[in-house]
């Protein structure tokens, strides 16, 4: 068994400062639907640094484990009941982490009572969808008014190479010395090597405000704790929200080797973009990794040409092997964001303007029966494809790793997906790749968890 620790803590961060009728509310929604979710988000935020990127192997090592809010007159109090021994520190709990716990209990309740089914949300629609994300966001203290654009998405595997993990803290360096800020989805691998590097140019360049933004959500939070550099930390409700906060947060994005959560975020991007709507919409992005995963990008070029038209390329920059290239690239990308949005009198700190189609907001459900359904065939208009083949690769995610993947993949066998049979032989191609270069898992074999044909 795991070593553990139970104690009483204060939050830090964020509701510190409560009315009771807050505190009221907070006791209540956390004994009641929401209190296994809490958990299970929870215990990943205190297993910050484990190699576990299995969430059902997390809450099978720690049983025991539970939180509580405890209500008093001066606000809150969480108690931990056989926690982690690795958050604390001669008997106190790191104060990181602290932070980051208290954000998942302020988004989680956030989301339940002031989002989730609340008349003021029409999550049906495509503007109730955006209007909801912008609310948590804004809850969060995410949305910086006084600030001109600096915010970099960088995306790529939590299960990568020394050699890439290496690179990706390159570039990151070499961003934060151009005064560029840092959001990735807060985990290891390429979400913690910009956050890295960042931090140390940041610091030559005394720049004392640096950002470093993680993104989110619950079933990803367990495969994918909070890294120690995160100083932000937001919990969007679903995977859908989570990526649409990404695109409309960030000024630019640069997308490191990954697996199929980053083909999945590639997609989500490139089919917005693709949208009529964007057509002159000012957002740099930019692939890039060392020497070594030349052939990787080559293979997701090809993936998107063959998937989405030639058109697609127009809207991505491959540079290989070059992290001075790239800061200075997306530095300039950034300044025409700066000047695009100036000149239309848009908000720096929201994309309003970025349209997203309803395909790519609904909240999928990985089941069975709905991964079997897509239709990834190029019959179907490129959106419609792009969204589905996402939808694909948001699945065999939670095959991989997230609780409710895993147990159904244990109670009824791999997902099936069907497509067209030269879409097929390429979709093989590319997974197949994933799996080869160890891109599935941190630790251990990988065992797939879908099936083509």
């Amino acid at each position: 068994m795991p070593d553990t620790i139970s104690s009483i803590i204060s939050p830090e961060g964020s509701l510190e400062i409560l009315s009771q009728h807050e505190v009221s509310r907070l006791h209540d929604t956390s004994k009641a639907g929401l209190h296994d979710l809490l958990r299970r988000c929870a215990l990943a935020v205190l297993n910050c640094g484990s190699p576990i990127d299995d969430s059902l192997a997390l809450l099978e090592a720690y049983a025991d484990f539970d939180i509580e809010v405890i209500p008093q007159d001066r606000g809150i109090r969480l108690k931990l009941t056989n926690a982690p021994a690795e958050a604390f520190v001669d008997g106190k709990m790191i104060r990181g982490i602290r932070e980051h716990l208290s954000s998942v209990l302020r988004d989680i309740v956030y989301v339940y009572n002031e989002i989730q089914g609340h008349q003021r949300f029409d999550l049906t629609t495509a503007e109730g969808t955006t209007n909801a994300v912008f609310h948590i966001l804004r809850k969060a203290g995410t949305l910086k008014p006084g600030r001109d654009p600096s915010l970099v998405v960088c995306w790529g595997g939590h299960s990568i190479s020394r050699e890439e993990y290496e690179y990706s803290k390159d570039v990151g360096y070499h961003l934060g010395l151009r005064e560029l800020d840092i959001c990735t989805g807060c985990g290891p691998g390429a979400m913690k090597g910009p956050m890295k590097g960042a931090n140390v140019a940041h610091a030559k360049q005394r720049r004392r405000q640096g950002r470093y933004l993680g993104v989110s959500e619950p079933g990803i939070i367990a495969a994918e704790a909070p890294n120690p550099i995160v100083n932000e930390l937001v919990v969007m409700p679903d995977i859908e929200k989570r990526l649409e906060a990404f695109v409309r947060l960030g000024h630019g994005i640069i997308v490191f080797p990954g697996g199929v959560g980053t083909a999945e975020e590639i997609l989500y991007l490139l089919g917005i973009l693709l949208h009529p709507g964007n057509a002159d919409m000012q957002l740099p992005v930019i692939l890039t990794g060392p020497a070594d995963s030349a052939d990787y990008f080559k293979r997701i070029d090809e993936f998107l040409v063959y998937t989405l038209g030639e058109e697609v390329r127009r809207l991505y920059r491959i540079i290989v092997d070059d992290p001075t290239e790239v800061a200075r690239t997306m530095r300039q990308g950034v300044d025409g964001v700066t000047a695009y949005r100036r000149a239309r009198q848009d908000a720096f700190y929201f994309n309003w303007r970025l349209t997203i189609d309803r395909d790519f907001q609904e909240p999928f459900a990985p089941t069975h029966q709905a991964m079997a359904s897509l239709a990834l065939d190029h019959r179907e208009p490129v959106h419609v494809l792009a969204a589905n083949l996402r939808r694909a690769f948001s699945g065999i995610v939670a095959g991989n790793v997230k609780e409710q993947g895993i147990r159904a993949i244990k109670a009824h066998g791999p997902f099936r997906l069907h497509a067209e049979a030269e879409l097929m032989a390429r979709l093989d191609d590319l997974l197949t790749s994933f799996v080869a270069q160890g891109r599935m898992k941190l630790t251990g074999e990988y065992e797939p968890c879908y099936t083509l044909g």
